[in-house]
């Protein structure tokens, strides 16, 4: 890949159009080549529909997530919350191209695209969770989940945490942070938060130097007050409170 080329990683968008619009439109201020996006597409209380159609249309370079792959599963029986509300509020061409998306991606010889690890869409690639929390995550496990990729530049998402580990072979593992959703709780495979302390929509710029890879982690205010008021309006007063604060938990008054 040559020198000088700017990457734009979106990931975990989760249905928030509005997070998404903002994200693309700050991507071509950036004056980004072309954007990627990492999956966990549509999952969520908001508008799962008219973010597929404005994805659809672009016809980015596109992995599966988790929630792709839990969403599709409604098929068979009920799913979770989000993905349920999701596979009932779109189309059966948006499923379609839901299921054309591979779980990872040889982008180049020098990038390499997945969503949780190169073997896991549920497994961080940068955090480590314990029954005491999620956390960063030590080399070693980022060195044993990178194993076997020899790109330069490993992006990631998932976590919806930004952050970047160098590694060995001059390699570089980049989590793009969610575009759509800045906090959650979860109780896989411990009980964790996940927080940014902001509600900001949020990608990354990735830039080919001469020296290596140069990383913007981009931090974009849209209009999170309406992401939030669908969710409560869908009945998901946890996502309104997430998308309002970035936080997981109410805040002390």
């Amino acid at each position: 890949m040559e020198r000088g080329i700017r990457i734009a990683a979106l990931s975990d968008i989760h249905g928030n159009i509005w997070a998404l619009e903002a994200a693309l439109q700050d991507a071509k201020r950036q004056g980004v080549d072309f954007i990627v996006n990492g999956g966990d597409i549509l999952s969520g209380p908001l508008e799962p529909a008219a973010t597929a159609d404005l994805l659809m249309g672009l016809g980015l370079p596109t992995i599966a997530g988790n929630h792709e792959r839990q969403l599709l599963a409604c098929e068979g029986k009920p799913g979770g919350l989000s993905d349920q509300f999701a596979f009932e509020h779109v189309t059966e061409q948006h499923r379609a191209w839901l299921r054309s998306h591979p779980p990872v991606l040889e982008l180049s010889a020098e990038v390499f695209l997945c969503h949780g690890t190169p073997s896991s869409d549920l497994v961080y690639f940068l955090e480590d969770v314990d029954r005491t929390g999620a956390r960063a995550a030590t080399l070693e496990s980022v060195e044993q989940r990178a194993r076997g990729v020899r790109q330069g530049l490993i992006l990631c998402g998932h976590s919806h945490k930004p952050r970047a580990a160098a590694i060995s072979g001059d390699r570089l593992v980049v989590n793009a942070g969610s575009v759509g959703l800045q906090a959650y709780d979860s109780d896989q495979p411990h009980p964790h938060v996940i927080e940014n302390g902001t509600p900001h929509a949020r990608y990354v710029v990735c830039e080919r130097g001469s020296t290596g890879w140069s990383v913007s982690f981009r931090c974009v205010a849209y209009d999170h007050d309406k992401a939030a008021a669908t969710a409560r309006r869908n009945g998901r007063k946890d996502w309104a409170r997430w998308l309002e604060t970035g936080r997981a938990a109410p805040q002390d008054t």
